[in-house]
C-alpha cells in the first residue's frame, strides 16, 4: 500500500486507512475484530481513525493492537461522552484525550481531532486552546479539526491545526473546490472520510432516513457516467487519490470489504481525463451543496 506525507509531518499514512467506526458495535464478534485489525496492519494500512463516539472502537484498539502500536498511525477524536464535564468545554477536551490513551493503551495519540464541532464552538469555546495544551505536553502529536464548510474553512486558515478530515467523495465535492487547496498550500495533512459517500448505488429508489439518503439524490441529478466501471472502484479511485488527501478512510467491520478496498486503492488514480469530467460535472450540477458532516 503506497504511503504519502500527512502534511508538513513526518507522519507516512497509506493510502487507505481503516475507519473503526463499525468495529465499535457490541454485537461484533471480538475475535473478528482482533484478526481485522491485525489483517489491516499485515496489509500495509496503517492509519487506524476511531472516536470517543465509536462505541468499543478505542478499547478495542488497545486490546487488539497495544503490542503493534508501533506499526500504525492511530487517530481519535473528542469533545464529547466524558462524566463529569459539559460537551465542547476545554475540561472535556483533555479528559478526552486522556480517556483515549486509557483504552488505546498508548502514551501518544498520533493525531486528535476536534469532532464536528460548529464554528461558534471553534471561535469562542477554548477548545482549541486546550487541544494545543494536549500536544503540548506531548499527549497529542498532531492536533487536527473533523468537520465541513464553514467551520472546516476557518480550521484551515487558523493556523491551529496539522490536519484536517472532511468528506470528499463523488458526491461531495465542495471541500475539493474551496478549502482542501489551501490546506495543501499551507501543509496540513488531509484525512478523507466517506470516499465511498455510503455507497448509495446499493439502492433501486431513494433510502428515506438512511444515511446515504443525500448521497443518494446527487447520485441521481449527477448520473455519472461510469463507463462500465464498477461504482466502488470509481469512487474509492476518485477519493483517495486527490491531490490533496493524505488517506481516505473506509469503515467496515469486513476482512473481505477490507481486503477488497485495498486491491482498488492499489490501482492507483483514475485517469486525468476521467477525474476531470467528475469534477466539471460536479461544479456544474452541484451549486450550492456544502460538504455532508
Amino acid at each position: 500500500m503506497q504511503t504519502k506525507p500527512y502534511g508538513k509531518s513526518p507522519l507516512q499514512l497509506s493510502a487507505l486507512g481503516l475507519g473503526a467506526g463499525l468495529i465499535g458495535d457490541a454485537a461484533q464478534d471480538e475475535s473478528q475484530v482482533g484478526l481485522l485489525l491485525n489483517a489491516a496492519l499485515d496489509m500495509g494500512l496503517n492509519l487506524i481513525d476511531t472516536a470517543r463516539g465509536y462505541g468499543l472502537s478505542e478499547a478495542r484498539i488497545g486490546r487488539h493492537l497495544a503490542h503493534r502500536r508501533s506499526e500504525f498511525v492511530l487517530s481519535t477524536k473528542v469533545g464529547y461522552g466524558i462524566d463529569g464535564h459539559a460537551d465542547w468545554t476545554p475540561s472535556i477536551i483533555e479528559a478526552g484525550v486522556d480517556e483515549a490513551l486509557r483504552l488505546t493503551r498508548t502514551g501518544h495519540l498520533d493525531i486528535v481531532h476536534l469532532h464536528s464541532c460548529n464554528l461558534a464552538t471553534l471561535q469562542h469555546s477554548g477548545v482549541v486552546q486546550a487541544l494545543l495544551r494536549t500536544r503540548e505536553k506531548g499527549k497529542a502529536r498532531y492536533i487536527a479539526y473533523s468537520g465541513e464548510n464553514e467551520a472546516l474553512a476557518w480550521a484551515v486558515a487558523s493556523g491551529y491545526f496539522d490536519g484536517v478530515e472532511c468528506s470528499v467523495n463523488l458526491f461531495d465535492q465542495a471541500s475539493l473546490a474551496s478549502t482542501l487547496p489551501l490546506a495543501q498550500q499551507q501543509g496540513l495533512g488531509v484525512i478523507a472520510k466517506r470516499p465511498l459517500g455510503n455507497a448509495p448505488w446499493r439502492f433501486n429508489e431513494r433510502p428515506v432516513g438512511d444515511y446515504g439518503e443525500t448521497y443518494w439524490s446527487r447520485m441521481q441529478a449527477l448520473a455519472f457516467d461510469t463507463a462500465g466501471m464498477p461504482w466502488d472502484e470509481m469512487a474509492l479511485r476518485f477519493g483517495a487519490w486527490q491531490a490533496p488527501v493524505t488517506s481516505a478512510i473506509v469503515g467496515t467491520a469486513s476482512l473481505a470489504h477490507l481486503q477488497h478496498n485495498a486491491a482498488l486503492v492499489a490501482k492507483g488514480p483514475l485517469p486525468a481525463a476521467q477525474v476531470a469530467a467528475i469534477r466539471a460535472r460536479f461544479g456544474a450540477l452541484g451549486v450550492g451543496w456544502g460538504g455532508e458532516v
